[in-house]
């Protein structure tokens, strides 16, 4: 389903040379995950493309001091809040997620958390925050409803609601959906 062309079309302002960089760790992402039908991969990247800026940033531009102490993120420990700062094509943020993400991919995210830059790492940490939130379902869902509660399951808020909203009505055109 997903192609140079489609991906293009999604994120216009992605630089070419990243969308070649994470296509095929996308298209093994939206495989493993169940990210297979328009409405949810619609969804999916509209997302991607707003936390990453269109594949610009896969670390928080901020330092991270600011879940420093953060202990509804796991962040026990001193340095935690710069260590576990977001990283990911989906912004995976704190101790806790890193290494319940590292549990899961079986890889040390705690010791490298750096690794979570990689193409590979930032989409199957994605896809992987997608599936423990259970956003396929609100994704085929479809309404503007369902797709705010999307938003605020990954961000905690609505912070960039509009762009979320310009990149899901490009997706949801290159995808053919109607509404």
């Amino acid at each position: 389903m997903i192609t140079f062309k489609l991906l293009r079309e999604c994120l216009p302002h992605a630089r070419e040379s990243n969308i070649e960089k994470y296509l095929e760790p996308i298209k093994k992402t939206l495989e493993r995950y169940d990210i297979n039908t328009p409405e949810r991969v619609a969804a999916f990247l509209a997302q991607i493309a707003h936390e990453s800026g269109s594949f610009r940033y896969v670390e928080e531009i901020a330092s991270g001091s600011a879940y420093e102490g953060r202990k509804d993120l796991g962040n026990t420990e001193l340095g935690d809040g710069k260590r576990f700062k977001g990283r990911g094509l989906i912004q995976i943020t704190g101790r806790a997620n890193y290494t319940e993400l590292s549990s899961y991919l079986q890889y040390d995210f705690i010791s490298n958390p750096e690794a979570l830059k990689l193409p590979g790492a930032s989409c199957f940490s994605a896809g992987w925050f997608w599936n423990k939130m259970r956003l396929n379902e609100l994704a085929d869902e479809g309404t503007m409803e369902s797709f705010r509660k999307i938003t605020k399951k990954i961000n905690g808020g609505y912070n960039g609601l509009a762009d979320r909203i310009k990149h899901w009505k490009n997706c949801k055109k290159a995808l053919n959906i109607l509404g």
